[in-house]
């Protein structure tokens, strides 16, 4: 089976899921939640619930002037509510508005985020990102700076690159559409899962890249372009399996699962998924491509 000879296909496809993404993303931009925005999230326990449900608690909230984003149960008569508001003397009334409505309520947790602090978070996710992105440009082109001539670790390098920054922009576009039409925000569990999925993206891309170069010094002489194929082939089944186990847990995590980790969850979901397809079918195929042109520029 010959994989390489698609490649044009292979790249279409992650275009078409890129481009939605990347237009929401311009457009619409992330939907932020408090970690980044500033607010509060407070954990409260209600002891006389009267058939209460998770989206009137959310509209009686808001009609004291919560301003809430999103309330989701945790356990049995407990919801996690997270709101913009920061002031404690509104909170304050808040709550108060709370045990007048619902009867005696127990708060078991509340964290105030300011404006200030959420800057903070934002910076140093995004410094976090590009160190990781960084580093792992270096390795890389350390790691494989022996491979065999014509080919170049910098190649291996860019393209490992280019598979992780696909995956983080499909992970990235899709959650600002879902941010656009179903409310979904992002906090720092969102970069920790975009953190985990570049991680697991470079994982399963180097381990096709090491059969490559192992392929190249048993087999010299042979077209680039078949030894790329024939590496695929056999490490297919391993990338394969190793993601559908990672898929199947996270799979029960987000149907089973409690609703504070739900977004979480999706991401690395969403990130998996596209890790495995990236792997195989964009940097591979992108490292011939590279080999083409290189071959071009010496004739």
């Amino acid at each position: 089976m010959d994989l390489i000879k698609y490649r044009n296909w292979f790249f279409a496809l992650s275009l078409a899921v890129i481009i939605p993404g990347a237009f929401a993303l311009f457009a619409w931009h992330l939907k932020v939640g408090i970690d980044f925005s500033g607010g509060t999230l407070w954990e409260v326990r209600i002891q006389n619930p009267k058939d209460l449900t998770a989206q009137n608690f959310q509209a009686f909230l808001n009609s004291k002037g919560a301003d809430v984003s999103q309330t989701a149960p945790t356990a049995q008569d407990t919801y996690l509510v997270r709101m913009r508001a920061t002031d404690e003397k509104q909170i304050a009334d808040v709550k108060k508005a709370v045990d007048e409505k619902y009867g005696k309520t127990e708060s078991l947790r509340q964290e105030t985020v300011g404006p200030t602090i959420s800057k903070e978070l934002t910076q140093k996710a995004v410094l976090a990102i590009a160190i990781a992105i960084v580093a792992i440009v270096l390795y890389i082109t350390w790691s494989f700076r022996k491979v065999p001539k014509p080919t170049s670790s910098v190649a291996f390098g860019f393209c490992t690159i280019f598979a992780l920054v696909h995956d983080v922009i499909v992970v990235v576009g899709i959650f600002a559409i879902l941010g656009h039409f179903f409310d979904i925000e992002v906090d720092s569990l969102f970069i920790t899962a975009v953190l985990t999925v570049i991680g697991f993206s470079v994982h399963d891309t180097i381990v096709v890249f090491d059969r490559i170069r192992e392929n190249l010094n048993k087999h010299p002489g042979t077209p680039f372009e078949q030894v790329v194929n024939h590496s695929l082939l056999q490490t297919m089944g391993r990338s394969l399996n190793t993601s559908l186990t990672a898929v199947f847990v996270l799979l029960a995590l987000f149907l089973f699962g409690g609703e504070s980790i739900k977004n979480f969850v999706l991401a690395l979901l969403i990130g998996i998924i596209s890790g495995t397809y990236s792997s195989i079918f964009n940097a591979s195929p992108l490292l011939v491509v590279w080999q083409e042109i290189q071959n071009k520029r010496r004739k």
